[in-house]
């Protein structure tokens, strides 16, 4: 199919003036699947997850089943790339699990306290190539991983059926690696009992874990960087503790990508009602707030309505 320009850039629009908080023709309808795709193409999972290729391939026609759309969130997908994110194990369909399982986050302590310390000797980019390469990958399937699969053409191939591609990566913060790695129960107690330690790592690694991905998106023509709250939401932590070891760091990565000039998609799980007023913080017009049904859209609305210039379509 021949690239349509017009019809990239009449989607991207649309997409660009609705996050601006201006009134688009229409309101765009962005699409965000993995396994959905494998199952409306009736494509077996660990067939789907075999290849960049085979993925992307089968979220297109998953795609033109449903009917499209002004964009897809991303374009292709691969269960292992998780582990960037929360510096844990995943389990694989036609690996660890039936062909047609659901690929699965394995909650473990695979770092330990006196990793802490580690980390504060020799920082953490060379920690953390270690600790994916000797716990978190060392028994993973090596042809699945992404850094040993083939380079796709992920934004052309979608180019070519007039569907831009919003997200090229991901943003994390210290508080999701560090709860993956060490798993929620240990960290949580790492936060009451060596509290300071904790937050010397945090400082040490918040340099680290958004340049890379930034640019590469801006270089690959990526719009939008995903940007995470999983194990962050306010109902998981106390006031106090949350105002020490989340906010300070989410704050910083989301402003981080909208001075990149990349709109952040604020990814966040679970209840944040607590704080939706801490969002008034951000520029209008320049971010993504993607809630699922534990949040109170309701109420977000009317509190963010009330930033200066702003205005929901």
């Amino acid at each position: 199919m021949k690239v349509n320009p017009e019809l990239l850039k009449e989607r991207r629009d649309r997409i660009l003036k609705a996050v601006a908080l201006e009134k688009p023709d229409r309101i765009p309808v962005v699409l965000e699947y993995s396994g959905f795709a494998a199952n409306a193409t009736k494509t077996e999972i660990a067939d789907f997850i075999s290849s960049p290729s085979k993925a992307t391939e089968t979220m297109i026609q998953a795609y033109k089943l449903i009917g499209g759309g002004d964009a897809i969130n991303y374009g292709t997908f691969s269960p292992y790339r998780l582990s960037y994110l929360y510096g844990a194990k995943v389990k694989v369909p036609g690996i660890d699990l039936p062909p047609d399982g659901m690929w699965q986050v394995v909650e473990t302590e695979l770092m330990k306290v006196e990793d802490y310390d580690r980390i504060l000797e020799i920082g953490w980019p060379e920690f953390f190539k270690g600790f994916l390469s000797d716990r978190v990958f060392n028994d993973a399937a090596w042809n699945l991983l992404p850094a040993n699969q083939e380079r796709v053409d992920i934004i052309g191939l979608w180019s070519d059926e007039g569907v831009p591609v919003l997200t090229g990566g991901n943003v994390t913060t210290p508080f999701e690696l560090l709860c993956g790695s060490r798993s929620t129960e240990k960290f949580f107690l790492d936060l009451l009992e060596i509290p300071d330690k904790v937050e010397a790592v945090m400082e040490l690694m918040i340099p680290h874990l958004s340049l890379t991905n930034v640019d590469r998106m801006i270089n690959r023509g990526y719009m939008v960087a995903w940007v995470g709250g999983w194990r962050t939401a306010p109902c998981m932590l106390s006031p106090r503790i949350w105002e020490r070891f989340v906010w300070p760091y989410f704050h910083q990565q989301v402003n981080k990508v909208v001075e990149a000039g990349l709109i952040p998609l604020l990814h966040l799980d679970s209840n944040w009602d607590r704080e939706l007023d801490r969002f008034k913080d951000f520029p209008k017009g320049k971010i993504i707030m993607a809630l699922d049904g534990e949040t109170d859209i309701f109420r977000a609305k009317e509190i963010l309505s009330k930033m200066k210039g702003y205005r929901s379509i």
